[in-house]
């Protein structure tokens, strides 16, 4: 399996308690945050992981230019904003495997990978998103979904229990160039949102550990839950 991680982004929310590193790099334990997703990808058997970079891209670099796992990372890096969408498009190119797994490099999801891409392959679906139920979906607005069937997504705001956009997604290689897209173009707005009717993507229900560290108090309460989920030692 292959997968691309999104780590460009600046994380502006976060900024002020980790300054002057990428979001992934946040240190959770003594560690970058993007370890625990690497080593989880590795553990599941994944063969090969695009970094896709640009916001303060070096520190990325530098911190996994010699991963110490059978993980093979490479690089692709952006040098001006291109948005999620440009961004998976650019690393795309740099993939091997017709279906590729996309994560965001802020966010860690228990996914069975290899579940997930059994249901993608059965069902013949060009994309495919994880969505993780939560107590609570205001904080990242929630998606409607009969069984498999992903049949809309309500905007952040709305409480209550409900299943979100876990922002694991596996999609054919070639799916963004089918689409007419501009150069740089969001993958949540302008390819689920507008494009959701066009490419019936499948929803795998996913259930376990989530978390995003995109504001301080999710940081925080990573420091410790975390490593419980994937020890690093």
């Amino acid at each position: 399996m292959e997968a691309i991680i999104l780590a460009g982004g600046k994380g502006t929310r976060l900024a002020g308690v980790v300054p002057n590193l990428p979001k992934p790099m946040a240190p959770i334990a003594g560690h970058p945050f993007l370890r625990y997703v690497l080593q989880s990808l590795q553990q599941q058997g994944f063969s090969r992981v695009i970094l896709s970079i640009g916001h303060l891209a070096s520190e990325i670099r530098n911190g996994f230019a010699h991963w110490d796992g059978a993980l093979e990372i490479v690089f692709c890096e952006e040098h001006e904003p291109l948005g999620t969408g440009g961004a998976i498009r650019a690393a795309m190119h740099m993939a091997h495997s017709e279906s590729v797994f996309v994560l965001n490099g802020d966010t860690f999801a228990t996914v069975d990978y290899a579940s997930m891409q059994r249901q993608h392959l059965a069902a013949v679906s060009t994309l495919s998103l994880a969505l993780m139920p939560v107590p609570d979906t205001a904080r990242y607005g929630s998606v409607e979904v009969e069984q498999t069937r992903i049949l809309g997504f309500s905007e952040k705001g709305r409480t209550g229990p409900g299943y979100i956009n876990a922002g694991v997604y596996l999609m054919q290689r070639n799916l963004l160039e089918t689409l007419q897209l501009p150069e740089r173009f969001s993958f949540e707005e302008q390819v689920l949102m507008e494009h959701l009717s066009d490419l019936h993507p499948t929803a795998f229900l996913a259930s376990g550990y989530f978390i995003d560290i995109g504001i301080p108090e999710d940081y925080a309460r990573a420091q410790e839950e975390l490593p419980r989920q994937i020890p690093l030692g």
